[in-house]
């Protein structure tokens, strides 16, 4: 099967506290962050090998790729992946400033009409812009069939469609679609059963989570090829629909705690007082 996993590069959250927002509040400020893969990515790169891999053998099966979009230094993100064991990268050299929900996916349309894969394969949604729209717009374009929040995918039919469990509010809710698809993964697609080939034995158990990157991997990664692509040579629309007016961080909090005498004292403070009911 030929997968393509679309990753981004992502301020790493547990730094969330020294994010800032420029003086003139246009922008916010990246400048001392570090950058990791965005979780979500992580995992859709761990499922797309679990399901191009026999594992008790250590066969690969199909191909992987990575493609990602933004500056240069992105090839690093990229790397990372390609040391799990992904097999080749595309990066789009943008801006990230020219980006946003609608040019990444009109551009990630581009790539799939050259390419071809059989499905995509991409996080639910990254943990800096939250808008979990992404997979579906490019769906869409597609004219695609999609599954979300995937947390389980077992390839069936020969491995003409797949079998998605989704994960819902009242349980899980199990799709079947026909490839070529788009599938977005939630966090439990990395749980040791989650995925499933038909190659692979079905009572083999995966470690819990992504892969971590061995010494051979990362030495590996650094031949493997990264393919450069002007987002501008794409074709692609580069209309930006979303635009940002202003941007503030959230008051400091005070520190106070205020205790209530009982249930009655509680809904009244926050009528009178908060005006929050």
């Amino acid at each position: 099967m030929k997968i393509l996993v679309p990753v981004k590069r992502v301020a790493d959250p547990d730094n969330a506290n020294k994010v800032k927002v420029s003086a003139d509040a246009t922008a916010v400020s990246t400048e001392g962050l570090e950058w990791k893969p965005n979780p979500f990515d992580e995992y859709a790169v761990e499922a797309a090998l679990r399901l191009n891999e026999n594992a008790p053998k250590n066969e690969k099966l199909g191909e992987t790729i990575v493609v990602s979009i933004g500056p240069t230094e992105v090839q690093q993100t990229l790397r990372q992946a390609l040391a799990m064991g992904a097999d080749r990268g595309i990066l789009i050299d943008s801006n990230d400033g020219l980006l946003d929900t609608a040019v990444t996916a009109r551009a990630f349309k581009a790539i799939v009409d050259a390419e071809k894969p059989d499905l995509v394969l991409m996080g639910k949604q990254t943990v800096d812009g939250d808008s979990n729209a992404v997979g579906q717009t490019l769906a869409e374009l597609l004219g695609w069939p999609m599954a979300t929040f995937a947390m389980g995918i077992s390839t069936t039919d020969g491995g003409k469609t797949l079998t998605v469990g989704r994960e819902v509010d009242t349980g899980v809710l199990t799709l079947k679609v026909t490839l070529p698809a788009v599938v977005t993964v939630d966090l439990r697609i990395v749980a040791p059963g989650a995925v499933k080939n038909g190659v692979t034995p079905a009572d083999h158990k995966y470690n819990e989570g992504a892969r971590y990157a061995s010494l051979k991997g990362i030495m590996q990664a650094k031949k493997k090829p990264i393919d450069l692509k002007k987002l501008a040579d794409l074709g692609s629309d580069t209309n930006l629909t979303t635009k940002y007016s202003k941007f503030e961080l959230p008051p400091a909090r005070s520190g106070s705690v205020t205790f209530v005498e009982s249930v009655d004292e509680l809904l009244q403070k926050l009528r009178s007082e908060k005006k929050a009911i």
